[in-house]
């Protein structure tokens, strides 16, 4: 679905019979559609090829992109001109990460790898400028930490983060200045872990430093390690997520493990978007520009395929954007969904979504698949998946439980499942099949597991 950006819209798309991405964009005020990138002529004579990073200079007349065509996730930097598909340089042949845009078009920031592939310098590269680039920032205290650059939403800023995964240190440099010293937000802090976007004056920032499932600050540019609470910590709800546009503050998160996505306004005042559905996954999707009065969303279900959204703030409705085709047909209407909480053995309610084919009869006689996955942090949640429709049309039910171990109820949930408290995971996983089998979604010894 295109993506509009500045006096662009972009896409990308799979022509037939090719197994690499076409870019492509045309001008938001009416014209031809043009070519951006393809991967399948950047591939062309390689045995392996990958595209990582790639963006559009702020003109729209240039490209920055990184390929590895051998494998070895070290990634080249060229920066190519978009009208004439020709490349004018070539940046690096050691990065690994994000690429991001100067204010004027003129330079791009990059992630510098050393030799074990560790992200340990963030470089400022000035097109047409021989010689080593500028290092913005380098890691050296922490050989742990890994380095990423990224843009603040409004564009105006590039940010720099250094962290762990566990804790992190994020500094600032102005996108129209990039020669200026870095502003460093709050210093690193064992365990404290913390994001950042800008509006304006204003820091957004999302951090775990008073709560293990987030809470919101805001702070001045001026004294930015001065956070004040925008948005407290909450056991049922899990910020995951932040982005600060114009017209509001975006917050993507979780509660009692489903995906939630509040806009929140400059007078307190908050809309939650409107998902009907039992089980069910949402996310905040490729929204490029300083202000979203259309906010792209990604959403699907157990029943419903993956859908494009774009959420009309002022309207206060959905408008579906493209829906994924099943080919072998599907009708959504045949199938239905349930959510609901399973006890385990240590009385934690572990929630459970279900799909089944309509006429499936919950009477202890039936068959069922459960799947989990509970570790590292990673969510399982209550997506589609076409290749569980011939398990459904056999008659068959399909359930997703959501094991401690993933971050799906918050990062506790994630704790609950590792290290000491490992088996927290596989008896979640025990007693979720036998209360299944206990309330009659399947009968014993008819559950197949993964």
């Amino acid at each position: 679905v295109p993506v509009p950006n500045g006096a662009y819209e972009y896409w990308w798309q799979f022509k037939p019979g090719d197994q690499y991405r076409t870019w492509m964009r045309r001008p938001r005020a009416g014209g031809a559609e043009q070519l951006v990138l393809s991967e399948p002529e950047l591939a062309k004579g390689h045995d392996y090829f990958r595209l990582g990073a790639q963006n559009v200079s702020p003109d729209g007349k240039l490209i920055a992109y990184a390929t590895d065509r051998d494998g070895s996730e070290r990634f080249t930097i060229r920066i190519r001109e978009i009208a004439s598909a020709k490349d004018i340089e070539t940046v690096t042949k050691v990065s690994v990460g994000g690429i991001e845009w100067t204010a004027d078009s003129k330079a791009i920031v990059w992630t510098e790898v050393n030799d074990n592939w560790r992200r340990i310098k963030a470089r400022l590269h000035v097109l047409g400028q021989t010689g080593e680039d500028r290092v913005l920032y380098e890691e050296t205290e922490d050989k742990g930490f890994g380095v990423s650059v990224a843009k603040s939403q409004d564009g105006q800023w590039l940010i720099i983060t250094t962290s762990d995964h566990v804790s992190s240190e994020v500094r600032l440099v102005p996108a129209a200045n990039p020669a200026a010293p870095p502003l460093l937000v709050k210093p690193r802090h064992a365990g404290v872990t913390y994001e950042v976007d800008v509006l304006g004056q204003t820091l957004f920032i999302r951090t775990n430093d008073t709560h293990v499932n987030f809470r919101v600050a805001t702070a001045s540019l001026n004294v930015p390690g001065d956070w004040t609470t925008l948005i407290a910590g909450s056991e049922r709800d899990y910020i995951t997520g932040i982005a600060a546009f114009t017209s509001y503050l975006a917050v993507q998160g979780r509660r009692d493990g489903l995906d939630r996505i509040v806009l929140r306004k400059d007078d307190g005042s908050e809309t939650v978007l409107p998902f009907t559905e039992a089980a069910y996954t949402a996310s905040i999707g490729s929204n490029l520009e300083p202000d979203a009065p259309l906010l792209r969303v990604n959403y699907a279900s157990m029943v419903t395929p993956a859908t494009v959204y774009d959420y009309d703030v002022n309207a206060g409705k959905l408008v579906t954007r493209k829906v994924q085709q099943v080919p072998s047909g599907y009708d959504a209407s045949e199938y239905e969904s349930q959510r609901f909480f399973v006890t385990a053995r240590d009385g934690v309610q572990v929630p459970v979504a279900i799909v089944y084919r309509k006429g499936f009869k919950p009477d202890g006689s039936g068959k069922l698949h459960l799947y989990a996955y509970g570790a590292y942090g990673i969510p399982t949640m209550p997506g589609f998946s076409a290749n569980r429709l011939s398990l459904l049309d056999r008659g068959m039910a399909y359930a997703v439980a959501q094991i401690r171990g993933g971050d799906d109820l918050g990062y506790q949930w994630y704790l609950d499942g590792k290290l000491a408290k490992r088996t927290n995971t596989f008896n979640d996983f025990v007693d979720v099949a036998k209360g299944l089998v206990t309330a009659g979604w399947a009968a014993p010894g008819m559950i197949s597991a993964s």
